[in-house]
């Protein structure tokens, strides 16, 4: 039986200002399966990204419920809550967040300095990972010595490297042209296929399309909720 990675109950989120309390995200339900692949979207203002902080940790509920892989979030202290970023969740973001002044092994192999993992280890995982993502030519590069969609898939490596249960990718082919949005979304396929939960954030049907399950945010609610059946991956070369 699969067993949910992620259970949101009841979820409320609320923001006070100087004209009163705003509602971003209103009674929110929503579970995931490990091995998901789940597209959130929404207009702007809808609550999605407000929604994707919360279950990446880097925000709280107002109240409401958010369990990840068997832990309560609301009951777990700062140290625990910068554990599971680093360890459970690998976060791919549209800018690609690169050091522009280190080389492709060290900044995939950038989190697992934080996990304390010896530098022979990091470097090794990095690489394996920068092979599966199809830039093994490029050790040593700089970031500004490849192209947008290499990046993107340095920061897929990235987020993969401290083998997370749960990748969370907020537009990641928004600054990217569409070709190159098709290979990064062949890729999450190929990840996916391979057992790994994502949840996309995106605004783009085309996009949306390559998951298995699309939820529609509104006015802080979730208003639809489907399975569909996602596009076929097909076979290519990585470049």
């Amino acid at each position: 039986m699969v067993s949910n990675l992620v259970v949101v109950e009841d979820l409320y989120k609320d923001y006070i200002s100087a004209a009163g309390t705003i509602s971003v995200l209103k009674q929110v339900n929503f579970a995931m399966a490990s091995g998901d692949f789940v597209a959130i979207m929404g207009p702007s203002g809808s609550g999605k990204s407000t929604f994707m902080n919360i279950l990446g940790c880097l925000d709280q509920a107002s109240r409401g419920q958010y369990t990840l892989a068997g832990h309560q979030v609301a009951h777990l202290s700062s140290n625990a809550l910068a554990q599971i970023r680093n360890q459970t969740i690998g976060f791919v973001f549209q800018g690609f967040n690169l050091l522009s002044r280190t080389n492709l092994v060290d900044n995939v192999a950038l989190p697992l300095v934080y996990a304390g993992v010896e530098k022979a280890e990091r470097q090794q995982r990095a690489k394996v990972l920068l092979e599966k993502v199809g830039l093994s030519q490029h050790l040593a590069s700089l970031p500004n010595q490849i192209s947008g969609g290499q990046q993107q898939r340095v920061a897929i490596a990235r987020a993969l490297v401290n083998r997370p249960s749960l990748i969370l990718a907020d537009e990641p082919t928004g600054n990217l042209d569409s070709k190159t949005s098709d290979d990064i979304m062949a890729l999450f396929s190929a990840l996916n296929a391979d057992g790994i939960s994502i949840i996309l954030v995106t605004h783009e049907a085309e996009i949306a399309a390559y998951a298995s399950r699309q939820v529609h945010f509104l006015d802080g609610r979730i208003v639809q909720d489907e399975r569909n059946q996602p596009v076929a991956l097909i076979a290519q070369e990585m470049a």
